[in-house]
């Protein structure tokens, strides 16, 4: 599959100046084209200051040195401080500006071009250009170009964290490609005729080429198989495997195929590609808290989608107590802690959904967190308010895209909305269907045997459509929950409603299955956590 990424197809198929022209021009003129070359002058005339000097000759001697602490260091902080200092709102300078000092060091430029563009899109003014955008897709070809056409492992070692970044950016870019492609109505004949003559620039297949090259390559699926039995991963990795950079790379590969799929809407596909990573114990190569996050997302939200409430409420139950846990180590950098609170209220408001649609007991600290922020929204939706789902649905869900691009004959808006609109019908359709599921819950909870009439009268419904929502009660409050293996699609149907019943004629007889709350639990872990503030404080003391 790798051969797809041969450097001789992409310059065949790539003029980069097609649609911009080349020209010089001397002042902005409101043409694009001529505005870009003007742009690119300047760059060249350009001073890049004596402190980005020595910090870009500093990286790339750690670089080919493979200094990986140091690497981490400058890529972690020294970059970050550079753009709040030098580039807060604007580019860094082009790659063609600084190659000279580099020494014209083409797999340094390549790196940082991937920091360029991310940049571009993160801080920069109005985003990227059309420009922008395809030249880093091609600068993503060339650098996987470099890592998958080689005889050998490439001589590059890069933090875990860098490493899942490139993953992330590069399927965040081409999710924002789809979204910009789709939206026709600003944009120029040009424009949508270039778009319509280049297919191949951020195409979803090869997206999926890049990433499962990814994974055959660095041998993972096999790896974490015998990981997960608990044999050595390198005995079966083979020469690329072994290597750091590709373990890492095949890894979050398959975290970004659970990504692209849940995106897409293949939400079977989405939990298929993990079946080898087992989520209920701590993994060895999960060693990037950004990318924890992420997983445990994507994952919940597919369970979410297929009816597997269970196994949703405890996927996000457990990431959010990490959460708790660990967000006082991220305060300091700015950027990734905002993102982090982000996808927090995004899960509290999946899980508020989940325990509203399957009502469940989950972790005290959890819980707690959940009623201080979310009961309103919650009550609402147990009211059977369908606005509300949307609204909570909306916020949380990921940015959905369709695989195919826009009929560029319609210059119309629309199509950005269809694949949100899609899943948000199904996912309201399963809602309606469970809309009385709490109205009866509520009233069963309160007896022990009750005829049907009564409960017809009670919800003012004719008496054979009430035993058809009984029958959904039954059916829905059944789900099939993850119990053993690595494969999240496995598992067993489980009902954890707190009322179970059964009907006899036309009578209802009801069981509380509700298990008493064990306080003891609770007070023992809130003594241990007392005991640790109490260690930490004589220590910090001391």
């Amino acid at each position: 599959m790798s051969g797809m990424w041969a450097n001789s197809e992409i310059e065949a198929d790539y003029d980069p100046y097609a649609y911009y022209g080349g020209s010089e021009y001397e002042t902005h003129t409101g043409d694009p084209r001529q505005d870009l070359e003007y742009e690119r002058q300047y760059q060249s005339s350009y001073i890049v200051p004596e402190v980005i000097k020595n910090f870009l000759l500093f990286t790339q001697k750690c670089i080919n040195e493979q200094n990986l602490f140091e690497v981490q260091n400058c890529y972690e902080n020294g970059f970050n401080k550079l753009t709040d200092r030098f580039f807060k709102n604007s580019p860094w300078p082009e790659a063609e500006v600084i190659a000279p000092i580099v020494g014209n060091d083409q797999v340094f430029l390549i790196l940082y071009k991937e920091l360029y563009y991310r940049h571009v899109y993160a801080r920069v003014q109005n985003g990227p250009s059309l420009e922008q955008r395809f030249e880093s897709y091609y600068n993503y070809c060339n650098l996987f170009n470099y890592i998958l056409n080689a005889d050998g492992p490439v001589p590059l070692e890069l933090p875990n964290q860098w490493l899942w970044d490139i993953i992330d950016e590069f399927i965040y870019q081409f999710q924002s490609f789809t979204m910009y492609r789709s939206k026709l109505g600003k944009k120029s004949e040009d424009e949508i005729e270039f778009l319509r003559t280049n297919p191949k620039i951020w195409n979803v297949h090869s997206v999926l080429n890049v990433l499962h090259s990814l994974v055959e390559k660095s041998n993972i699926n096999r790896q974490l198989e015998v990981y997960a039995n608990g044999g050595d991963p390198d005995s079966v990795a083979g020469e690329f495997g072994q290597n750091s950079l590709y373990k890492m790379l095949g890894y979050f590969s398959l975290i970004g195929l659970l990504r692209l799929h849940s995106l897409l809407g293949d939400y079977y596909q989405a939990l298929k590609v993990l079946e080898n990573i087992d989520f209920n114990k701590k993994n060895l190569y999960s060693r990037v808290p950004t990318c924890q996050m992420t997983t445990f997302y994507y994952v919940g939200f597919a369970y979410l989608m297929m009816r597997r409430y269970q196994d949703a409420i405890r996927t996000f139950s457990n990431i959010l107590l990490y959460i708790q846990r660990t967000k006082q180590m991220f305060q300091s950098r700015t950027q990734l802690y905002d993102q982090i609170t982000k996808n927090n209220d995004k899960m509290y408001t999946l899980l508020a959904i989940c325990l509203v649609l399957h009502p469940m007991r989950i972790d005290e600290s959890v819980h707690s967190q959940l009623r201080e922020k979310y009961a309103d929204k919650m009550l609402r939706m147990q009211k059977s308010d369908l606005q509300e789902f949307e609204t909570c649905f909306s916020f949380a869900c990921p940015k959905f895209l369709s695989p195919v691009p826009p009929n560029y004959d319609a210059l119309a808006d629309s199509f950005p909305k269809e694949p949100f609109k899609l899943q948000l019908r199904v996912f309201l359709e399963e809602v309606q269907q469970q809309i009385q599921i709490p109205t009866i819950r509520s009233y069963l909870k309160l007896y022990t045997t009750l005829p049907i009439s009564k409960l017809a009268a009670f919800m003012d419904e004719p008496e054979d459509k009430l035993r058809m929502q009984l029958m959904c009660f039954k059916h829905k409050m059944k789900n099939l929950v993850w119990t053993k293996g690595t494969s999240g699609l496995e598992g067993e149907f489980q009902s954890a409603s707190e009322v179970d019943f059964y009907i006899d004629g036309d009578m209802i007889h009801i069981a509380d299955t509700k298990v008493a709350r064990r306080y003891g639990d609770f007070f023992i872990r809130q003594i241990h956590k007392f005991d640790e503030i109490t260690r930490t404080l004589q220590q910090a003391t001391y």
